[in-house]
């Protein structure tokens, strides 16, 4: 069954519910904590939604996580086919060290697709090269660096040197960093966070033209869902690291481990949503703010089927006596 209008407001309620409850544990110092409280408050809200749902990247396929685990059932409706019965990718707390820090850039994540459209990914690394709309169909990730920075920079019409890459702040990179600096283009080192750097890729204004280098790739999946909505691309190759990442591939039967994944093939639903609300502020998206007697919340919603992108600003009343003040 495809997903319903009407459980627009719920998903993004999801997003929202994780991000209000790790915004509580900025600064605290305590990742393990920041993610646990994101975790759990994400799977109460998912168990109040009359869906039939089925996680596909969570909290780890091997670890012991208590809850949104891969495989879980999760939602109001588990087991009843005239649900609506979809698969689920959630990351409750990306950037878990940037809550824990007060650094910016934590968001809340959820997406969503009919059964089957979101490509389960092993929870191992994942090589990407992410752009947004303008640069769709121009890039290629075998690839030198600096013949995608130029063909990038020509889809913007403009020079390598105007183009701001995000990379990871990881020695695995090394050398990206430095070819990408050899051509001249400027980099935003990040310590965390490559997914809501992806989705920035695809939003203008943001002054991020790509997104370069190795991150997990239950991440890769969910990026792939938001450039599906945006109108961006991605292109992946799972990259195993150690021998036990390189002995979980063999396991789930990957026999060609330099294939290179496209936007479509990691996001292959036609029906997929996508939200993402901010812990702590970044660029796209700004953090939660709390005020005496509530809060209020930045989340990015969108939709494919219904080619809709929308910015979603709540205000949440714990005492209906307070004046909000907008600014």
């Amino acid at each position: 069954m495809a997903i319903t209008p009407g459980l627009e407001q719920g998903f993004v309620q999801v997003a929202e519910e994780a991000a209000i409850a790790a915004a509580h544990t900025m600064g605290l110092g305590d990742r393990e904590y920041s993610d646990q409280v994101a975790v759990e408050a994400m799977r109460k809200a998912l168990d109040s939604l009359p869906i039939n749902g089925r996680i596909v990247i969570g909290e780890g396929e091997r670890d012991k996580a208590p809850m949104l685990w891969v495989g879980e059932e999760v939602g109001g409706r588990v087991g009843d086919e005239s649900a609506a019965s979809i698969d689920i990718a959630v990351d409750p707390l990306e950037g878990t060290n940037l809550c824990a820090t007060g650094d910016p850039g934590a968001i809340a994540v959820f997406a969503a697709s009919e059964r089957d459209g979101l490509l389960f990914a092993p929870d191992i690394y994942m090589d990407k090269l992410v752009v947004g709309p303008a640069a769709r169909g121009r890039i290629d990730i075998d690839a030198p660096v600096a013949e995608n920075l130029r063909a990038i920079a020509d889809a913007f019409e403009r020079e390598i040197e105007d183009l701001t890459v995000v990379v990871l702040e990881r020695e695995r990179h090394a050398r990206l960093i430095a070819d990408i600096r050899e051509a001249g283009a400027r980099i935003r080192l990040i310590g965390d966070g490559d997914l809501s750097a992806g989705i920035a890729a695809a939003v203008r204004g943001t002054g991020v033209h790509a997104v370069f280098g190795t991150g997990g790739a239950p991440e890769g999946v969910i990026t792939a869902a938001a450039m599906r909505c945006l109108g961006g691309e991605i292109q992946a190759r799972l990259t195993p690291l150690n021998p036990e990442q390189e002995e979980r591939v063999a396991e789930l039967g990957i026999e060609d481990v330099d294939r290179v994944y496209s936007t479509d093939e990691l996001a292959s639903g036609d029906d997929i949503v996508f939200a993402a609300s901010g812990v702590t502020d970044g660029q796209l998206l700004r953090g939660v703010r709390f005020f005496g007697g509530g809060c209020r919340t930045s989340t990015l919603f969108m939709s494919l089927r219904d080619r809709v992108i929308r910015f979603v600003d709540t205000i949440r009343r714990d005492d209906v006596a307070t004046q909000v003040r907008f600014p």
